[in-house]
């Protein structure tokens, strides 16, 4: 497989499907904000010791990849002239959002109840899980201002907000983990 092939280096670059478009289309922004959040969450997954949460955002990274490849694929040749749909792997469905939505309620079994707003920090893998955080809400702001002028599946965006809102319990759920105190926001009194 050649790594370069020169046919981007005038600014296009091709959908699955073969549509060319500018490389700073809202699609390939969409799904070039997902590849940026999966890059975090490889390091987010590479600073945590605990199996069971590196084994858990491997999984995830593999669905962003799938989300990257449907969000890439281009609405108006998704099928191919047999009838086939052009991207032959499995989709993002309702069963991954409801994954998700099971592993919060069980990371918030254990977590103190909140109070205040919290700031990201208290300990460099909390800090890197919210990070990992306000990428997935930038992919999310893309995928919307996407979907205004195209086709998107619906799930990917359901998919996006409720990981980050997993993301944002994670980072709770590591604060405890490493024994750091969580930073609430406490606005100073004029």
């Amino acid at each position: 497989m050649k790594i370069y092939t020169k046919t981007g280096d005038k600014g296009l670059t091709s959908l699955f499907g073969g549509s060319r478009v500018l490389k700073n289309n809202l699609r390939i922004e969409s799904y070039g904000t997902i590849d940026e959040l999966n890059a975090h969450i490889g390091f987010l997954r590479d600073s945590i010791t605990k199996n069971s949460l590196k084994k858990e955002l491997f999984n995830i990274q593999n669905q962003l990849f799938t989300l990257g490849a449907m969000l890439a694929t281009n609405p108006v040749k998704q099928q191919l002239k047999n009838g086939k749909d052009r991207l032959n792997i499995p989709k993002i469905n309702i069963q991954d959002v409801v994954y998700l939505e099971h592993q919060i309620d069980k990371f918030n079994e254990d977590l103190p109840k909140m109070t205040h707003f919290i700031l990201p920090g208290g300990h460099p893998i909390v800090s890197s899980c919210h990070i990992a955080r306000t990428i997935c809400r930038r992919a999310e702001r893309r995928i919307v201002a996407l979907q205004q002028e195209s086709t998107v599946e619906e799930v990917i965006i359901t998919y996006t907000n409720r990981l980050s809102d997993y993301l944002f319990v994670l980072a709770r759920k590591l604060s405890t983990i490493q024994q750091a105190k969580e930073i609430f926001w406490v606005p100073k009194k004029q």
